[in-house]
């Protein structure tokens, strides 16, 4: 176990280190006389991952659909269930599962406390300065929320997605287990592993990135280039399914000290509207907006070009920057993804409503490293089409 001041207190990681878990609760259920509340991704309902959880007498668990981003009536009805069980304080939120599941287990850790704000209220701005003891297990190696201050709420009405952002999301507790990434799907290991990947460009590129987002990010792309593919083709290479793990937490690491822009930014009314999977919609976006920042990056491009196995390290940087274009491109298509969005559903002619809506996600469009106009973001809707493709 490591204490880290900078970001979560603790950590446990590696093979076998679920059986510590029951060791790392033991200081909270004498703490506080509540029970251990589970939040778990349904896909673990008939695993045998449910056996070895420490639970005791009175603890509860909560299977979560992961297939898509929780919405406030999801979280309302978690919060609700909870409190009908057991009327007492939670000693403790553990969330098992993909980001989805763990911004559940993190609203709820603030939600369930007694001096809580009501999400409505936190979706308005007001920030919450409290929360229960909480515990964060990343079941897929993408979405980097255990590192992150962040919750993602679905907003169907406003045909996007929203983030709640305060410190007090950060996690206790840490534990980072590749046996769970094992049984993933050869799909989600790749769209999860290209979700970890756009954080760590995006924040590398970011016009609020810093040397300290900078170092998280060079750190897991290193570790991301090498290991994505054997992590998706060899699902039980617990080596590279845990340097996965890593990779993911440094690109949430880079979102606490810079933040996402362009692919995030697209990506958001694409999961809101036509509820996409969210790395399956940043997969599809990635070159071609990587495309579009390109020039604005040319530099920290090149960097990225020569972490990559068997790079020519000879070319020029402008030559680099669009080897990187190029190399990420043949990533995705070489990975179990979807290339198109009439295949996932969703018409062509919904491309003005999704261009309005991406770039009113403003938080992080001013990320971007250069300005681009609806039209520009149009256009990269246009080619995300087979005619285009």
């Amino acid at each position: 176990m490591y204490r880290n001041t900078k970001n979560v207190p603790y950590y446990v990681f590696g093979r076998g280190s679920l059986a510590q878990l029951g060791d790392l609760l033991k200081p909270r259920r004498e703490a506080v006389d509540g029970p251990v509340v589970y939040f778990v991704d349904h896909f673990f309902r008939d695993h045998e991952l449910i056996g070895r959880l420490p639970m005791e007498k009175g603890d509860q668990l909560h299977f979560v659909d992961s297939s898509s981003e929780p919405e406030v009536t999801r979280i309302d009805a978690f919060k609700e269930a909870v409190s009908a069980a057991d009327s007492r304080t939670p000693c403790c939120v553990v969330g098992i599962g993909g980001g989805s599941v763990l911004d559940v287990a993190k609203l709820l850790s603030v939600l369930l406390h007694p001096e809580a704000p009501s999400l409505t209220a936190m979706l308005a701005g007001e920030l919450p300065q409290r929360r229960i003891s909480s515990l964060l297990i990343p079941a897929t190696a993408g979405t980097g929320s255990e590192a992150t201050p962040n919750a993602i709420l679905a907003i169907p009405e406003q045909q996007t997605k929203v983030g709640i952002i305060s410190p007090v999301l950060l996690p206790d507790y840490v534990a980072l287990l590749p046996e769970l990434t094992t049984s993933m799907p050869a799909s989600i290991a790749a769209s999860t592993g290209i979700d970890a990947l756009c954080h760590l460009l995006e924040c590398f590129t970011s016009t609020v990135a810093n040397p300290v987002s900078d170092n998280a990010a060079l750190i897991g792309l290193h570790k991301l280039v090498r290991h994505i593919e054997r992590s998706v083709n060899q699902p039980q290479d617990l080596t590279a399914k845990l340097e996965m793990l890593w990779a993911s937490w440094y690109g949430g690491a880079a979102i606490n000290h810079a933040g996402t822009h362009l692919v995030h930014a697209l990506s958001y009314p694409l999961g809101g509207t036509w509820h996409l999977p969210h790395g399956v919609a940043n997969a599809i976006l990635l070159a071609p907006c990587m495309r579009v920042i390109r020039p604005h990056a040319v530099v920290k491009f090149a960097q990225v070009w020569d972490l990559i196995p068997d790079a020519d390290r000879t070319l020029s940087e402008e030559e680099k920057s669009h080897a990187l274009v190029a190399w990420l491109a043949a990533l995705v298509k070489r990975l179990p993804l979807p290339d198109n969005l009439a295949a996932l559903g969703v018409p062509q002619e919904s491309i003005p409503a999704l261009s309005a809506a991406a770039q009113n996600v403003k938080r992080l469009m001013n990320n971007a490293p250069c300005s681009v106009s609806r039209e520009e973001i149009a256009a990269i809707y246009q080619t995300l089409f087979p005619e285009h493709a």
